[in-house]
């Protein structure tokens, strides 16, 4: 994330996002050269910050000398140096994340389509590479470097101001921002590739731009049920892993590790949406089942019919074979595995799930329970063979070992 600040703050200087990730990217590589022969600094993000500053700055100087539109800027930079060191300082140096958050909006532009806006957010503020925005989103790799670029050139040609909107424009891109931000958070609570099952600094980002979010459109009831989602969800992260970096299952947590603020602030914010009237809507119905696993002390003291009802009005509001396949769990759980198998089957010919790791797995658990060992371990298998995150392909295969030793 620290090079999501850099970009913020450069982008809040230059006007250009394009030319702020330019920046801020010149910024890293010269670290990468100068530091394993001067050592790290103390401080390395001041580090970075200073070095972005200064090509910020540069940059400025030559649009002065290049362009005959920027000549009465350059006057001013050389006129008003220490004003202007002082707002790239303000804004390099800002940690509270508005910076952060102008990028989100900045990103889900109306100027942008829909996909424009998920590949650029995750490629600016989730760190993603192009290959891994691509293994997400099922698409070629190509596909997401032409929009990126694309994207970034739409927003430099429209002359896209660097600002968090008012008004009506806020409430237009609200669910466009919602969306990025709960896709950073998922990122971080489930890495969809590489080595480690989470990558809690993009949790940690995700809810804090929530937050601020929330004090911004305190009467949006979808906002503060993104922000309960988030609370309640990362207060699980200290139980999610074993001691070897392993992926730990809901049922399997140890509850004594979730962490009870989080949880007294997600169920604070959902309280918060619900008060704010009318129907619950995605995310507040999210909301409200993960507080239903949160209020259990226990896995056995879980409320599984109200869980499959919150689904059943996720499904009606917002249906999606994601939505379907864990509304599939929900009833397993509160009616028995083989009323779950009815709903997946049905799921096994969307053309969206083909590939998605969680269907056999899914499938796989539900035949081990009703007793169809060898089609479980053919589940588990496949399942492996589809998931791109390793410790989650480690989890199914030592299923898959664990029922080949039983046989």
């Amino acid at each position: 994330m620290e090079s999501a600040r850099l970009i913020a703050g450069l982008a809040r200087i230059v006007r250009d996002v394009g030319v702020a990730e330019d920046l801020a990217q010149d910024a890293l590589l010269a670290a990468l050269d100068q530091w394993p022969e001067s050592g790290v600094p103390r401080n390395p993000g001041a580090w970075l910050m200073a070095s972005a500053k200064h090509r910020a700055i540069d940059h400025l100087r030559r649009g002065q000398r290049h362009e005959r539109k920027h000549e009465e800027l350059g006057r001013d930079l050389d006129a008003n140096q220490d004003d202007v060191v002082r707002k790239l300082d303000d804004a390099l140096d800002d940690h509270v994340g508005d910076d952060l958050l102008r990028l989100v909006f900045v990103a889900c532009h109306p100027v942008l389509s829909p996909d424009a806006r998920v590949a650029l957010t995750l490629r600016l503020l989730g760190g993603l590479t192009t290959d891994e925005i691509a293994r997400a989103f099922l698409v070629p790799e190509s596909t997401v470097a032409q929009r990126i670029v694309r994207a970034k050139r739409t927003l430099s040609e429209a002359r896209v101001p660097f600002e968090v909107p008012r008004g009506h424009e806020m409430l237009e891109r609200t669910a466009a921002v919602l969306g990025v931000i709960y896709l950073i958070f998922n990122e971080g609570y489930a890495a969809t590739a590489g080595d480690d099952w989470m990558r809690p600094a993009l949790c940690e980002d995700a809810l804090r731009l929530g937050r601020i979010l929330a004090e911004l459109m305190p009467a949006e009831p979808e906002v503060h049920g993104l922000v309960s989602l988030m609370e309640i969800q990362a207060s699980r992260i200290r139980a999610r892993v074993g001691p070897g970096g392993d992926p730990v299952l809901l049922l399997d947590q140890d509850r004594a590790k979730w962490d009870r603020v989080l949880i007294t602030r997600g169920l604070t914010a959902l309280d918060r949406a619900e008060k704010l009237g009318g129907a619950l809507g995605p995310y507040a119905l999210q909301a409200a089942i993960a507080a239903c696993h949160a209020r259990a002390l226990a896995p056995a003291d879980t409320d599984w019919a109200r869980i499959t009802a919150l689904y059943d009005a996720l499904s009606q509001l917002q249906p999606s074979p994601i939505v379907e396949l864990n509304r599939a769990v929900a009833v397993s759980m509160a009616f028995g595995p083989a009323a779950g198998l009815e709903i997946i089957d049905a799921l096994l010919a969307e053309p969206s799930l083909a590939r998605y790791h969680l269907l056999p797995s899914v499938r796989g658990d539900l035949l081990l329970k009703l007793g169809r060992r060898d089609e479980a371990r053919g589940e588990f298998s496949r399942a492996a063979s589809l998931a791109r995150n390793e410790r989650e392909r480690r989890l199914l295969l030592d299923r898959v070992a664990a029922l080949t030793g039983g046989a």
